[in-house]
């Protein structure tokens, strides 16, 4: 379980480096993205690790 979410987390931080070096979007955009990807990942860890229940959108 572990080595499963470290290796989420390489492929999550790898493809956001690659979208922010490679891919040209607005300054504000980038942050956006980043903002939004970052909450995404803390939540799905907490989840992973128990201290969050499971988050459903109806």
């Amino acid at each position: 379980m572990l080595l499963n979410i470290i290796i989420v987390l390489i492929v999550v931080g790898v493809l956001l480096w690659l979208v922010n070096n490679y891919i040209p979007m607005d300054r504000k955009i980038k942050n956006i993205l980043n903002a939004v990807v970052v909450i995404a990942v803390v939540i799905w860890l907490l989840q992973a690790f128990g201290l969050l229940g499971s988050v459903r959108v109806n």
